[in-house]
């Protein structure tokens, strides 16, 4: 899992510190939100072919471990 991880980086010169994919300026936030609307990670890699599968992957468990560390508060119901 940590080799997984490691396909992420944080830093503040590139797109402001967002976890983006080593040695890319896409963020793991660009890559869950093509997943979300609908794109396959095949079809992912064949617009961004420098990128893998596996950091695709990555993206995944970057943000599962980051929801996983986290506490979140329920917000109100409007009534």
């Amino acid at each position: 899992m940590e080799a997984i991880l490691n396909r992420i980086e944080l830093n503040p010169e590139i797109l402001v510190g967002k976890p983006v994919i080593k040695g890319t300026r896409l963020s793991v936030q660009f890559i869950l939100g093509l997943l979300a609307h609908g794109k396959t990670p095949q079809s992912i890699i064949e617009e961004y072919p420098y990128i893998t599968e596996e950091d695709i992957r990555a993206c995944l468990l970057f943000a599962n471990e980051v929801l996983e560390s986290n506490f979140f508060t329920p917000l109100a119901l409007s009534k």
